[in-house]
């Protein structure tokens, strides 16, 4: 049976592992706001709603839309899904083809807790993944943050980037998701059994957590090693190396590019020092990565670090309020855990 470790942490080994603390107490102690590099272009059969919900997911807002405006779940299209137990802010589409949404829309969803903020036609349905950051504006307290080291932990974290792993919510409560996709694919895959992709991602998302714990062992997390692919920063654009030169590594240092890891699936391997944590990967989860690559799904690549974007750091009267932003896919909860400990990002 899989269960989860606990993955090697960035900080451990200069400052040991953090005081205990507390965050997301209540949901306006974790606001995450959604930012799109383009807007709607106020025409169109697509309704798009920037909405604020609280103590809510994406996909409930998604199931109200969907009620409430006639249209199927499939005619929403949203970019990333936001915490629950969190303030959150996010664009939704909804397929109003020919037709206007309800009168009274925004003082339904008002009554269910749902805010419209803006709202604009487009042409097009919001596709998954578009949006290009999250920004996090979060509330920590107890021990951790009253602690002597807390202020030089997160100066390392602004100088040298957070591991970039998939964050505990990805593999369910008691890491039932996690156990899902093992029988699944132990089994075998079949898109009927997964229409959203969720068990294939949960399998990538614990290995890819499983190959940085093992760089981050190794202290080569943020510098690149020979046959690593390098992800420039800021993009999704990737290229492969065969040796480390000099150049990559001042360029790595400044947060300009980053090593990352494998998304497991169909595909080349790596070669060379990274080829070999991926050899490792396959002997340690055989089961998994067998059942990825039958699945048919196509290798990735995801960087093994993020970059807090514009970070900053506030003192109250006995909290920390952090506001920085992410790329998207990366977790507020990474960061987190780097600071403060806590069951949920152990």
């Amino acid at each position: 049976m899989l269960n989860l470790p606990s993955w090697q942490r960035s900080l451990t080994p200069a400052f040991g592992v953090p005081a205990p603390g507390q965050y997301r107490a209540q949901p306006e102690d974790f606001i995450v706001d959604e930012q799109l590099d383009f807007s709607p272009e106020a025409h169109g059969e697509h309704l798009w709603l920037r909405l604020e919900k609280r103590n809510q997911t994406t996909l409930d807002v998604v199931k109200q839309l969907s009620r409430l405006c006639g249209v199927m779940p499939r005619d929403i299209g949203y970019s990333g899904m936001k915490d629950r137990v969190a303030v959150a802010r996010q664009w939704l589409s909804i397929h109003l083809p020919g037709r206007e949404a309800p009168t009274d829309l925004s003082a339904s969803l008002a009554a269910l807790g749902i805010t419209v903020l803006e709202q604009a036609r487009h042409p097009r349905k919001l596709k998954r993944g578009v949006h290009r950051t999250n920004h996090f504006t979060l509330r920590l307290s107890g021990e951790a943050v009253q602690s002597a080291d807390f202020i030089p932990r997160w100066e390392a974290l602004c100088a040298q980037g957070v591991p970039n792993y998939f964050g505990h919510q990805r593999f369910g409560a008691g890491a039932r998701n996690l156990q899902r996709a093992a029988t699944v694919l132990a089994k075998g895959w079949r898109k009927r059994d997964d229409r959203q992709g969720m068990i294939l991602s949960t399998a990538r998302s614990f290995l890819f957590n499983e190959l940085l714990s093992a760089r981050l062992r190794d202290g080569n997390w943020c510098q690149p090693i020979a046959g690593d692919t390098l992800m420039l920063d800021g993009t999704q654009s990737v290229f492969g190396i065969e040796s480390v030169e000099e150049s990559l590594m001042e360029r790595a240092s400044v947060l300009d590019v980053h090593p990352t890891g494998v998304l497991w699936g169909v595909g080349r391997s790596a070669g060379e020092e990274a080829g070999a944590y991926e050899a490792q990967l396959a002997a340690r989860h055989p089961a998994l990565c067998e059942g990825l690559e039958k699945s048919g799904v196509k290798r990735g690549q995801r960087a093994l670090r993020a970059r807090l974007i514009a970070p900053q750091l506030t003192f109250e009267a006995d909290a920390v309020q952090l506001s920085f932003a992410l790329p998207r896919g990366s977790f507020a909860t990474a960061v987190i855990g780097e600071l403060i400990h806590h069951p949920d990002t152990a």
